[in-house]
């Protein structure tokens, strides 16, 4: 069977999100240990501005995605098809719970959260210290899971490329042709 390619909507929403993902992670680990200052500060505001964008993206694209399926994938072993679709589920929930545990553990220690210094949004849980310091925890390992399940999509990804040599990576790429 040769699968097709995706959409080129859906394949600018994919490397969006790996480009929001892989700023957003960094910066967050960065700025944890920083001493408090204005600098800290301004980098959590950094971060709280991708949060909501990569949570936007997310609602874009699991939008996008209900609405155009993706391509049937390539041949593989039934357990690595169980895998894949396991870790792309897994991707998309942990999109949105990411930042809505961001969101809520900014609500619960008393920083409002501003998109773009803008629009400020609503915080979603009154200030709450033991719940603050709750959702720090739960934040911090839904992103190291994140880390855990984006570095097996990719080691998946470059597996069919190199190992494999199918079109699983290509067909995510805008330069496809068959």
């Amino acid at each position: 069977m040769t699968p097709g390619r995706y959409t080129r909507t859906a394949i600018a929403l994919h490397w969006l999100m790996a480009l929001l993902i892989f700023s957003a992670f960094p910066l967050g680990v960065y700025m944890h240990d920083l001493p408090l200052s204005p600098t800290k500060l301004q980098l959590f505001s950094y971060h709280k501005w991708l949060g909501i964008t990569i949570l936007l993206a997310a609602a874009a694209r699991l939008a996008w995605r209900i609405t155009h399926p993706a391509p049937a994938m390539v041949d593989m072993p039934r357990w690595q098809r169980i895998a894949a679709h396991g870790i792309h589920h897994l991707l998309y929930v942990l999109l949105f719970a990411i930042p809505l545990s961001g969101w809520l553990m900014s609500s619960a220690k008393g920083f409002q959260t501003v998109w773009f210094g803008v629009l400020p949004l609503p915080d979603l849980v009154g200030k709450n210290k033991e719940l603050g310091d709750l959702l720090t925890e739960l934040h911090q390992s839904l992103n190291f899971g994140l880390l855990l399940l984006v570095g097996a999509h990719i080691a998946g990804a470059l597996k069919h490329h190199f190992v494999e040599r199918d079109d699983t990576l290509r067909r995510m790429t805008f330069r496809y042709k068959r």
